[in-house]
């Protein structure tokens, strides 16, 4: 218990700083005056004094953090952050229990976007703000904030960057120093919120709506204030803005820094990720409205307006829905739940196996198979032309298997519980990607309102390992972990 006191102690620092974060919606609230300001003050009050106590309590176990202490802390983090965003709508909500409160903030913080909340187009505008902000905080990873404050706390954060960033080569950094690096990819982030808010007020949002969903296309979250989220606004330009968003933000943050950096376009090219994100996307968007269009469900112009959409929201673990896609032929739908696996690349605000790890178990694949064909051959494992060393290669074999068997094995917890095969896949899919709605009960036109306290906790804890990666959850619960 002592070893972990310190990271508790860095753990109260933050919550301290996460408390002013109330600020925002609290603003929102005044603005719009929709009676929810107490519960914000009340819930700021708690979370600072709570942080304060236990940082005056752990003060002398202050030291600097070793390489374990960051996994331990990312979970921890991102736990108690839920705990902390859920208490304005315990509070406020009427009914809203303590396990859909924290699925909704847990949803939230992860980018997941699913929700157990009826009658989203009724809720108090800062309610519905707080919903999209904490996306957005979520988005870029709320531990790539804290890397960027650390320094200011007196502690390194390296040790979080390497445990929460996305992707297989995590050494790779933008500048020296990697409160920097932070910084350098906040920016972009911001930019880019900024440049979708602005294009959705011209495409005819109100100012509310397209704050709140401009946070949550640049995270992938795919949280909307309505209930029939983006089909409620039957608007082709506003699907176009997000389209061109949630492809720009599936992509690597890194790259879009770099291209701004650099003022060039050919960083894009360069990015073997980037390529192959929008040739599989395209492919699969022209491939599925041919196929719904041979099924004679739409014409060929609306399967492609319908199948853009809805396919780059799945495919990118957004979770947005402009029709309802259950009612396709189930090969569709299915075929854009695969593509959330692996669509999106390392270093975007995506989840799932990330496209990197794709190409690298896809080369591994062929060069085995070369291996038969030419036993003494040398044959290097290439990405693009990089040489990727054979540590890396084993670490993504062991990370897909893994990921695999933790969808396996909620799926298999889920229907214990009740849960119809279709729902129980689906649902364990969408939140180990992060995408929020699936097939069945939790389809596109429902939600997760209707899941047992047990299945909600399920799906809840799937959310929390997929948005850290399977293994900076899973490794906590090894004994080799907790010796010296």
């Amino acid at each position: 218990m002592l070893k972990i006191l310190p990271v508790i102690h860095v753990l109260a620092k933050l919550i301290m700083l996460f408390s002013g974060t109330f600020a925002f919606p609290a603003l929102v609230s005044w603005y719009y005056d929709d009676g929810t300001l107490p519960y914000f003050a009340r819930a700021a009050a708690v979370s600072g004094i709570a942080g304060l106590l236990l940082c005056i309590t752990t003060a002398r176990f202050e030291r600097e953090l070793k390489p374990k202490d960051g996994f331990i802390l990312v979970t921890l983090l991102w736990v108690t952050f839920a705990v902390t965003a859920c208490l304005p709508m315990l509070f406020y909500l009427p009914g809203m229990s303590v396990t859909n409160a924290f699925f909704e903030s847990m949803s939230a913080l992860t980018t997941t976007g699913a929700t157990t909340i009826q009658g989203l187009d009724r809720l108090p505008p800062s309610i519905n703000f707080w919903r999209h902000f904490l996306t957005w905080l979520g988005g870029m990873g709320i531990i790539v904030l804290a890397v960027a404050v650390l320094p200011l706390l007196g502690i390194g954060g390296m040790q979080l960057y390497k445990a929460e960033t996305p992707g297989p080569m995590k050494d790779n950094k933008l500048a020296p120093r990697i409160g920097q690096t932070a910084k350098n990819l906040w920016y972009v982030y911001s930019a880019l919120t900024l440049a979708c808010y602005a294009s959705l007020l011209l495409a005819g949002m109100a100012p509310l709506d397209a704050l709140c969903h401009a946070f949550t296309a640049v995270a992938l979250g795919g949280f909307s204030t309505k209930d029939s989220s983006i089909s409620h606004f039957d608007s082709w330009q506003i699907e176009a803005v997000l389209c061109v968003f949630m492809i720009l933000a599936a992509m690597n943050f890194a790259t879009h820094f770099l291209s701004w950096q650099r003022r060039s376009l050919k960083s894009y090219w360069h990015d073997i990720e980037a390529r192959y994100v929008v040739l599989l996307l395209l492919g699969s968007i022209l491939a599925m409205s041919l196929y719904l269009w041979w099924q004679q469900i739409y014409t060929f112009t609306t399967a492609l307006r319908y199948v853009s959409f809805n396919l780059i929201s799945v495919a990118t673990d957004t979770g947005y829905a402009s029709t309802d896609y259950a009612q396709w032929p189930i090969f569709v739908p299915l075929w854009m739940l695969f593509l959330s696996c692996l669509t999106v690349s390392s270093g975007s605000t995506g989840g799932g196996i990330k496209m990197i790890r794709t190409l690298i178990l896809t080369r591994q694949g062929y060069r085995e198979m070369s291996t038969l064909l030419h036993p003494k051959a040398v044959l290097p494992l290439k990405i693009g032309n990089r040489v990727i060393p054979e540590s890396v290669a084993f670490s993504v074999l062991g990370f897909i298997f893994v990921y695999f068997m933790s969808v396996v094995v909620f799926t298999f917890v889920l229907i214990g519980s009740g849960l119809d095969f279709i729902t129980a896949f689906t649902a364990s899919l969408a939140c180990i990607n992060n995408i929020g709605p699936g097939l069945g009960q939790i389809g596109p036109t429902g939600n997760y309102a209707g899941l047992s306290d047990f299945q909600t906790w399920v799906c809840t804890l799937a959310m929390l390992v997929g948005r850290l990666e399977v293994f900076s959850v899973l490794i906590l619960f090894t004994p080799t972990f907790w010796r010296k």
